[in-house]
């Protein structure tokens, strides 16, 4: 899919709004940086008159209105009811995440998106709303609001994916449940959740760029491929791994320091939950695995569609020399 240049001034625009809600003084401040974050993503996704991205604009700018609305209502309350407009401010900003149990919309317009854009959507569009979560985060209420939120998306996202068929949804349930982790880390310090951020957008944006250059969109599609090299159908499969957090690979780093951490922290109930949901989603990462495995093999394959693009090819030790780090410095990073 080729991008008109005219797109770079709607990413540029997207980029200066998520500065500015992250850096304003005020509430006020921060909407309109929201808002200009939104209005600067609904382009981005219309790239074509296409039936499918339309809608998924129509409900992006829907829900992202609505908790729009409910923030500049609350900061306009913040005065007369702190705990409660503080509390509605919470929930606004956890609908914009797509965090439990405000997530119903996150798997929908995934689905109707191309892999670029789901990069986005999973990766710095998430990262202003986190951002003013942080700055919250000062009450013993909030924090409690947020850790109840954290455990409900490792659930939704656990159990969301299980059945699901279409990689942008598995993907969309594994960005909730990862955003399970992001949250409880949010609620014991701000290093945390950025180091955690950091990790998981590299691991899933280059899961998406392969998926993009190999054009599959559903399970059904990878039983169709066929590579000339080994290496090709063994890099998805382990940067699956890496994204779910398998040891030694990378995405298991910030889970071992957050491990560490939450039980130093005595957050034992919590840390239950998370480390079962992170084992259910193993479970449907390994299910994208198995074509990848077991029927790349010639004399199994149905159907030969093509090669490996050269594109693929240049982005390929990018995949390979981040999601493999761990296996290259295992004992450096076990020791943390």
């Amino acid at each position: 899919m080729t991008f008109p240049l005219s797109y770079l001034f709607f990413f540029l625009t997207l980029i200066l709004g998520t500065l500015l809600a992250v850096s304003s003084p005020s509430w006020f401040g921060a909407w309109i940086g929201l808002e200009l974050n939104l209005l600067s993503f609904i382009p981005l996704i219309t790239i074509k008159m296409n039936p499918y991205f339309s809608e998924a604009a129509l409900k992006y700018f829907l829900i992202q209105a609505l908790a729009s609305t409910l923030i500049i209502m609350s900061s306009c309350l913040i005065l007369l009811l702190p705990p409660v407009s503080t509390s509605l401010i919470l929930m606004a900003l956890l609908l914009k995440l797509g965090a439990a149990p405000f997530h119903f919309w996150f798997p929908q317009i995934m689905e109707g998106l191309s892999w670029p854009q789901t990069i986005l959507l999973m990766t710095i569009q998430k990262f202003a709303p986190m951002f003013l979560i942080s700055y919250l985060l000062t009450s013993a209420t909030l924090t409690q609001i947020t850790i109840l939120s954290a455990s409900l998306s490792a659930i939704a996202g656990a159990l969301g994916g299980l059945n699901v068929m279409k990689l942008r949804k598995i993907m969309a349930f594994s960005s909730i449940n990862h955003m399970s982790w992001m949250l409880i880390a949010m609620s014991i310090n701000d290093t945390m959740w950025l180091m955690y951020f950091f990790f998981y957008s590299f691991i899933s944006s280059s899961i998406a760029i392969f998926f993009h250059f190999i054009k599959a969109y559903h399970l059904s599609d990878l039983l169709n491929l066929n590579y000339s090299k080994s290496l090709y159908s063994l890099t998805l499969p382990l940067s699956l791994l890496s994204l779910g957090g398998l040891p030694p690979f990378t995405g298991f780093i910030p889970k071992w320091i957050m491990i560490q951490i939450m039980i130093l922290n005595q957050m034992i109930l919590p840390l239950f939950i998370l480390l079962l949901s992170a084992l259910v989603t193993l479970y449907f990462y390994l299910r994208i695995m198995i074509p990848f495995i077991l029927l790349m093999n010639p004399g199994l394959s149905f159907n030969i569609k093509y090669l490996p693009s050269t594109s693929l090819s240049f982005f390929l030790p990018f995949i390979v020399s981040f999601n493999f780090l761990g296996l290259l410095l295992p004992f450096t990073f076990i020791s943390m």
